[in-house]
């Protein structure tokens, strides 16, 4: 049986909150793992914010991560193939571009979609890159090291890290698709770890040369990141894969030996740092040899490459890279001699949220400045030369409480949350962590909400398989955004991984057509969608309960009905509906603290079709009674009815307002209640009389929009019909 929850129950929100997603690179579209896994919870999150604590004090920033050697690769075989022209600024301008309207399509709602090589926000994420590297090299945290880095002599270059490819070295990592510095998988290594390298240029082996580059000593944080790994332990808010994944980097340093090479390790043993060996239980398989820190670990690689050994390395904290020599990035200051920088993609990503946020409130600071009076388009100008914003930022829907971005950032009583990919997890909770505490900046420390992946036809999704995902663009010819919104956020990826198998795209053969040609299941009207399971509750209860509310008290001409006035009824509704508005306001509120978001989808799910039920029943006994003679006791009857039905879809539109957002607007429309307050959740929990009062009306007095004739507010794709 479910808990009765009081209001007492209800958990304590922060005064204002930042809402981020992870940053796709700027050499694709999005797949829809990219939009159902990342995207659109963040989306529902951001949306519940701004209605739980007002639009102005939450910020919801994304963006295109600009920079890298992915998008360098991407760009060199595009030009290669003669399938593009122009520059790789023009390349990744229109990658974003693309990103953007499918953002827009799935009705994401960012107050900046931006990118970090970009404008609006490219000026601003290279003064705030300045400004961190600079300031860790203040605190005496970072460290010119000399590494080795991969360079082809056929084709007299040094490469990238995405050309060059081999297998993954990390222990445990089945990755056979790895890079100079990193596999598809998240894990870091040194480039001479790789296995097998491979120029992606040439298909030589390349040669490993050395460069010098600044690295942040992320590896005297571990104590700070444990205890921020306990705490993150013992938080509800917090799902359990994240600290687990943050604990398997938290290990001492070690290499892992497999047994066949005991004897060729014991005869370079005596060369080697520092170090104990823990052997193989079972005399199978590996042995583990543990070193006091990374420094001995790494001193240990050429000796036990001379004498052939082949090892692995454990997770360990290493120095964070912070800067490379490839051209396409943000430049870097000059430190220690090290000149002509950029800074490598992955720090730069960390705190390109915060570049975002900067990016918004010098919009909102410019257009508060042509807000003044007698301000034209020079005043407008001068603001963009004192604040961080570039002239092409369009002016804002509104202002937010603060303009000064470390009240976001660094206050006490703000909140940040992330949401990412679970592989990301190493670079937003370890690297970030350490990173925030070194800078001294009093940075809030992010609340992370890692999704497992969508897998795709029960499958890891892989653009290179016999069935490749669609392209999250692609999904629109076949559903709605409301649609897939609502079935991704039921999946739970918070959880676990869970498939999205839309029917649309599904290729498995399930018999024969009459001309015995296969008969696949995308077009076997015997194969249920279950992408459409969430839909079905929209376009079917959800809609009923809409429609049945405003079509009642719409003014008909030859009926005398009382309840036909145009306006909501007046009325105290039932204590059985006033207790169950408050329940399911609690625990939706209650599983989107904890951020178990298919459970709140659940809540609404379950009220609705309650509320649906419950107007059904009443609306029909209100009918009969009028049928049997008594018309003024069934019009009681109905407007008691009434009462109940427009209160709880005024809080189901509420609650389903960040997952189905056109929807809901909808609705809010033909309350005709300006949204801000519509939404609102300083209402939630009001009767209606009492909102109407807020309104400044008088309960019975307020006037719907009328409902044009077989009108939805929530309607099938095209093709579902």
């Amino acid at each position: 049986m479910a808990k009765h929850l009081t209001t007492a129950d209800r958990p304590s929100w922060p005064r204002r909150a930042i809402v981020t997603a992870g940053m796709p690179y700027g050499n694709k579209g999005l797949h829809f793992g990219h939009v159902g896994g990342v995207f659109v919870p963040a989306d529902f999150y951001a949306r519940f914010l701004r209605d739980r604590l007002g639009r102005e004090n939450v910020m919801f920033v994304s963006g295109t991560d600009c920079y890298g050697s992915p998008i360098m690769e991407g760009y060199r075989k595009k030009v290669d193939a003669g399938e593009f022209e122009g520059s790789i600024r023009d390349y990744v301008q229109g990658n974003h571009d693309r990103q953007a309207k499918t953002l827009r399509d799935f009705e994401i709602s960012c107050d900046l979609y931006g990118g970090s090589g970009l404008e609006p926000a490219l000026r601003v994420h290279e003064r705030m890159t300045a400004e961190v590297v600079n300031r860790l090299h203040e605190q005496g945290k970072l460290e010119k090291l000399s590494t080795k880095q991969f360079y082809d002599p056929r084709a007299g270059q040094f490469l990238n890290g995405r050309q060059v490819i081999g297998r993954c070295p990390i222990q445990g990592c089945k990755s056979e698709k790895a890079y100079a510095d990193e596999c598809d998988l998240g894990h870091q290594f040194e480039p001479e770890e790789l296995i097998a390298p491979k120029s992606a240029l040439t298909g030589e082996v390349p040669e490993l040369r050395p460069v010098d580059n600044l690295y942040f000593d992320l590896p005297s944080y571990l104590d700070a990141i444990k205890r921020h790994t306990k705490e993150l332990e013992a938080d509800e808010t917090v799902r359990p894969v994240v600290s687990k994944t943050m604990e398997e980097w938290l290990l001492p340093a070690q290499l892992y030996i497999q047994v066949k090479f005991r004897e060729a390790f014991e005869a370079v043993r005596g060369e080697l740092p520092e170090h104990t060996v823990t052997e193989s239980p079972d005399g199978k398989g590996s042995f583990v040899v543990t070193f006091p820190s990374w420094k001995e670990r790494d001193a240990a690689h050429e000796p036990l490459g001379r004498g052939g050994v082949r090892f692995r390395s454990g997770k360990a904290l290493v120095p964070f890279r912070i800067t490379g020599n490839i051209t396409w990035g943000v430049p870097v200051p000059d430190i220690d001699g090290c000149h002509d920088l950029t800074c490598w993609c992955w720090p730069e990503s960390l705190w390109a949220p915060i570049s975002f946020s900067r990016t918004v409130l010098a919009r909102n600071e410019a257009a508060g400045a042509m807000d003044a009076p007698g301000a034209e388009v020079a005043a407008h100008d001068a603001a963009i030369a004192e604040t961080d914003a570039p002239d092409v930022i369009a002016r804002p829907a509104y202002a937010h409480a603060s303009l000064d971005w470390h009240d976001w950032w660094c206050s006490d009583d703000a909140k940040v949350y992330q949401f990412i990919g679970q592989d990301n997890i190493y670079f937003y909770c370890v690297a970030q962590t350490a990173l925030w505490e070194a800078l001294g900046w009093n940075l809030r420390q992010t609340t992370v909400a890692a999704n497992y992946h969508i897998l795709y036809m029960g499958k890891k999704a892989s653009s290179s398989s016999q069935t490749p995902p669609p392209l999250a663009e692609e999904l629109l010819d076949h559903y709605t955004a409301e649609q897939l919104r609502a079935h991704w956020i039921s999946l739970g990826l918070g959880e676990k991984p869970v498939s999205f198998s839309p029917k649309a795209f599904d290729t498995r053969e399930t018999g024969k057509n009459p001309d015995g040609s296969p008969l696949l299941a995308r077009d076997d009207k015997r194969v249920i969608d279950p992408a459409l399971k969430e839909g079905a509750m929209l376009t079917g209860v959800f809609n009923r309960l809409a429609r049945s509310c405003f079509y009642a008290v719409a003014e008909k001409e030859g009926d005398g009905s009382a309840v036909r006035t145009g306006c909501i009824p007046a009325g105290e509704p039932s204590a059985a509906v006033l207790e169950a508005c408050e329940q399911a306001v609690l625990a939706f509120e209650r599983d989107m603290y904890r951020f178990e978001l298919h459970h709140a989808l659940g809540v609404c799910d379950t009220f609705l079709r309650a509320a649906n039920k419950r107007w059904s029943d009443a609306s029909k006994a209100a009918k009969n009674v009028a049928a049997e003679g008594d018309a003024e006791r069934g019009d009681e009857l109905m407007r008691a009815a009434l009462v109940d039905a427009f209160q709880e879809l005024r809080v189901a539109a509420i609650l389903m307002h960040g997952i189905v957002p056109a929807g809901t607007e909808l609705i809010c429309e033909h309350f005709n209640v300006a949204p801000e307050t519509f939404f609102s959740w300083e209402h939630v929990l009001q009767a209606t009389d009492e909102f109407v009062r807020g309104l400044g009306e008088e309960p019975g007095e307020h006037r719907v929009r009328p409902l044009p004739p077989r009108f939805d507010f929530f309607s099938k794709h095209e093709s579902q019909y």
